[in-house]
């Protein structure tokens, strides 16, 4: 159903493109990203590249692998392993409203769960959301996040949750 692929210097139009189309949906749940971000991107990317170089995030692009797929190998969400140190890292990820309902989140987490712990060697993760996420937060629980703690993004309530690998 989908595949994961570690982010590499020619996915930049395809995240472009993805981020683009899926700006006003995102906004609905989470903070915009705000215009330098669109205006800023090839140095962004270029960054991101740098930081997984160096090891301090695993950055993953979510591809739609299904055979009766029209658009198969399309770029439908991303899911992020980011401040890596001493066996941790937090996750993060966004799915496009397209691939929205389909278990594509559920799924991606798990496969990036399960390289947390066989190819990066991590230990334990930790994930936020806000308390009215309530689709990220079913996503999180089935994979086997527990609630840890409460906090504000933004200025919403959130929660932490963490999860051994």
């Amino acid at each position: 159903m989908v595949r994961l692929e570690r982010l590499r210097a020619d996915h930049a139009d395809a995240v472009l493109a993805f981020e683009r189309a899926n700006r006003a949906y995102f906004r609905q749940s989470i903070s915009d990203r705000g215009d330098a971000y669109f205006a800023e991107f090839a140095d962004r990317h270029a960054a991101l590249l740098a930081e997984q170089d160096a090891g301090v995030c695993h950055f993953h692009v979510i591809k739609d692998d299904r055979e009766d797929q029209v658009a198969r190998d399309e770029l439908i969400g991303r899911v992020n392993l980011v401040d890596v140190e001493d066996g941790t890292a937090e996750l993060g990820y966004r799915v496009g409203e397209s691939a929205a309902g389909r278990g594509v989140a559920s799924a991606a987490v798990a496969e990036v769960c399960r390289l947390a712990a066989t190819t990066y060697g991590l230990v334990s993760l930790t994930a936020v959301t806000t308390l009215d996420n309530l689709a990220s937060r079913t996503v999180l629980e089935r994979n086997g996040f527990t609630v840890t703690g409460e906090l504000t993004i933004g200025d919403r309530p959130g929660v932490r949750y963490t999860r051994p690998t």
